[in-house]
């Protein structure tokens, strides 16, 4: 009997509704042929809530689009134009090795971007090959799933495809190109470019824009454009907060990389803490430490005041009362914060209801894991298990004096024992991706072209609040260096 070959489709339902705003926020661009793709990984869950059809994307058509060799029905292409504040100084930016193939239609009805990074030159490319290294884009994809998997806004990764050409950086290194979904691309960026180059209408296009695809609830209120600021800095205080509850470092907090949907962006010279202090930079552009842990919140809010400033001129055509408005919703920011972060944190430490000492109780265990140079992680797992060996921070009088405080604490509250262990297991994470880990997973891929090590540390990190056996192993701390880990830009 003869086979019958069956086409199954892939499933993309793209629409373009970026492509309508003024030709002052896009360039249309197809991505740059590779010579020879090959899938390296394809991330199932994300590809099943979009809708797509997991075995058609792995066959030769599927990971052609995958790679920017073939176009989806439904896509234009396209790379977006925006500015940026980096490390404080204002230029002119846009995708440069990016490209938004357009917005996927889930079944759910959820509208997300589909972009290719490391597809090729661009007319914001600057002077670069707009191409990708396969270490950054695994990278990329390993922190934004385990990220997502931490229950922290992201954009996440559907796939990493290898070019079978080079990119030249320090060293030849294996291409690569990452598809990225994400709520959307709008940046704080995005708005200071209109800001700058375009006109009061291009930029209320803009801020309508943004209004429809993430803020609905915008049109019943009497200052539209006073409440998309007071949303953005609500969804950016919820996110620093929980940035800061893992010991996440982002590295390159530019206001480029703001988004306005509240998402995590750009997984460049990102890492995790390991031993606690607010001081860690990891990134090997960081000299000064602008991007610190414990500066994170305030550079957001440094941020939020640029993507104010943009929208002056539609809150109120009188320019001071627009600025009285702007400045009072700004003067927010730190207080929900703080509120955020204070709420988390008593999660971490099993505390259901509000004392007015609970901020000193954190902050003096977070002073004491300082102090002895305490793993940031391992401290609060070991909390949660009542497991306090091999850190040095258990045996001292410091630690046994706060922890009656804190046996104190949990004694006024209502909820069991077993209540208060249940609430720090779902919120104390087993593992994060620690550095060496990561790093570790990259170099069997780069190197050996072994993903297996990747692909085990991707099920543990899927998830982190398990507290598996699995995981166990993963708890670790790596041995002790006189280098500290930096982290680079990956372009």
């Amino acid at each position: 009997m003869e086979d019958r070959k069956v086409i199954i489709e892939t499933g993309w339902n793209l629409d373009n509704s970026y492509a309508n705003l003024p030709k002052l926020f896009f360039s249309k661009q197809v991505p740059t042929p590779v010579d020879s793709p090959k899938l390296i990984i394809l991330n199932d869950h994300l590809a099943a809530y979009l809708g797509l059809n997991v075995q058609s994307l792995q066959k030769s058509d599927g990971v052609a689009v995958l790679a920017g060799n073939q176009i989806p029905k439904g896509a234009l292409p396209i790379a977006q134009a925006y500015a940026g504040h980096q490390f404080g100084h204002f230029t002119m930016l846009g995708d440069g090795r990016a490209l938004l193939l357009g917005e996927q239609i889930t079944p759910r009805g959820d509208r997300v971007d589909i972009q290719l990074k490391g597809s090729g030159r661009t007319p914001y490319s600057r002077g670069g090959d707009g191409k990708a290294a396969l270490g950054p884009m695994l990278r990329e994809y390993i922190i934004s799933e385990a990220m997502y998997a931490l229950g922290i806004p992201t954009t996440r990764s559907l796939a990493v495809v290898t070019t079978g050409e080079s990119v030249f950086r320090e060293a030849e290194l294996p291409g690569a190109v990452l598809t990225r979904v994400a709520a959307s691309h709008l940046r704080v960026g995005t708005f200071q470019y209109a800001a700058e180059w375009g006109t009061v209408e291009e930029l209320r296009a803009l801020a309508d824009y943004a209004l429809k695809r993430h803020f609905l609830d915008g049109d019943g209120t009497e200052n539209r454009y006073l409440f998309l600021l007071q949303e953005v800095i609500k969804r950016q205080a919820a996110l620093i907060a929980k940035w800061q509850q893992v010991g996440f470092i982002h590295g390159v907090m530019n206001t480029d990389n703001v988004t306005i949907s509240g998402e995590t962006i750009d997984y460049g010279p990102c890492a995790f803490m390991d031993t606690y202090d607010p001081a860690t930079v990891f990134s090997s552009i960081d000299m000064k430490g602008r991007y610190a842990y414990g500066n994170q919140p305030y550079i957001a809010g440094w941020n939020l005041v640029r993507f104010a400033e943009t929208l002056l001129p539609l809150i109120d055509d009188n320019k001071e009362k627009a600025a009285q408005l702007a400045e009072s919703a700004i003067g927010e920011f730190m207080q929900l914060y703080h509120s955020n972060w204070l709420s988390g944190m008593r999660t971490k430490l099993g505390i259901f209801n509000e004392e007015a000492e609970d901020k000193i109780l954190i902050e003096n265990l977070l002073s004491i894991m300082h102090k002895y140079g305490a793993d940031y992680t391992n401290t609060f797992r070991a909390l949660t298990f009542d497991d306090f060996t091999d850190m040095a921070l258990f045996d001292t009088e410091s630690f046994a004096e706060w922890h009656e405080k804190w046996q104190e604490r949990l004694g006024r509250q209502e909820e069991s024992k077993d209540s208060y262990h249940e609430l720090m297991k779902s919120s104390n994470p087993e593992i994060i991706p620690r550095n060496h880990r990561v790093e570790e997973a990259l170099e069997a891929a780069e190197k050996k072209g072994d993903y297996s090590v990747m692909e085990k540390l991707l099920d543990v990190l899927s998830n982190p609040y398990a507290h598996s056996n699995e995981q166990a192993g993963y708890v670790a701390l790596p041995e002790k260096s006189t280098c500290p880990y930096r982290t680079f830009c990956g372009t």
